[in-house]
């Protein structure tokens, strides 16, 4: 096992970071009330804007982290943002932590030690030809316009939050999964870099997403929504990393049924982790507006 030191101690920073501005722009597109223009109102208010800050932060820390260590090293560990929301949410948010939620923040931990240290990720390529990104990127983003035209169709609260939610992590996914090669033009010609659709489609892809997280937000559920932006960007990381990036796991056969297992654990307990944290929030009175 090669886990990179670097990369790790950055990608849980970042974690942390991610946290913090997840509590703090929950509670100010929470306030937003329906039919309200979100970023004409957002924008207004100082508790999404220490959000913002924390989100850049955390971008700063994921940035780093992809520079010196795979997306199949890095993007799971993000997922322990919503362990760090744990204390948060309870010294803040005046939120009673329960027993079964520290279950789930630690069956969590657990299995995110597992896929790490059984499978053992290898690190593939940063500078992936064109052709290789086309096809994966297209299927990707025409799951995303259908993801938000099915958030505009229905009816239910809870289904336009985990729509939107789903649709925003899928975009960070992808530029998670961009970073890496964006950083290594900067590194080496600010001409190649500025010149290169990478950069452009890391922007708009990070910006879109959390626009849709907003959406998100704002339509009142957290439980559907955090799940849903939590757990489907380190999977869109992931398979860009497999298809395009040629990143690999080193797990052998039976170590792959345990990386397999640590990855389903993984995605029920973040669920799991969400809708107890929005469970608890429920029950607290939505901030004013500022």
């Amino acid at each position: 096992m090669q886990l990179p030191v670097g990369a790790v101690i950055c990608a849980f920073i970042a974690a942390l970071l991610f946290a913090v501005s997840a509590v703090a722009q929950q509670r100010a597109a929470a306030a937003v009330p329906e039919g309200e223009g979100l970023l004409r109102t957002l924008v207004r208010n100082p508790r999404w804007w220490a959000g913002i800050i924390g989100d850049g932060g955390g971008f700063a820390f994921q940035v780093a982290a992809l520079a010196l260590g795979s997306v199949l090293v890095v993007q799971p560990i993000l997922v322990t943002s919503l362990v760090f929301a744990l204390p948060l949410a309870q010294r803040f948010g005046a939120v009673r932590v329960t027993p079964l939620m520290w279950a789930n923040a630690l069956a969590l931990t657990a299995a995110l030690a597992v896929f790490l240290i059984v499978g053992d990720p290898a690190e593939g390529v940063s500078d992936a030809p064109t052709r290789q990104w086309a096809g994966p990127l297209g299927v990707i983003l025409g799951l995303v316009v259908a993801a938000v035209i099915a958030a505009r169709v229905v009816q239910a609260a809870a289904w336009q939050s985990l729509l939107y939610g789903t649709a925003g992590g899928t975009l960070v996914g992808v530029s998670a999964a961009l970073t890496a090669h964006v950083t290594d033009l900067f590194e080496h010609s600010l001409g190649s870099a500025v010149t290169s659709w990478q950069l452009y489609l890391l922007v708009a892809t990070g910006l879109a997403g959390v626009y849709l997280q907003q959406l998100g937000y704002q339509a009142g559920s957290l439980a559907a929504c955090l799940p849903a932006f939590t757990v489907a960007e380190p999977i869109v990381a992931a398979f860009l990393g497999f298809t395009v990036l040629e990143e690999r796991l080193r797990s052998g056969p039976l170590g792959t049924v345990f990386v397999i297992a640590a990855v389903a654990i993984m995605c029920v307990a973040a669920v799991a982790l969400s809708r107890a944290q929005a469970g608890a929030e429920s029950t607290m009175p939505a901030p004013p507006a500022q």
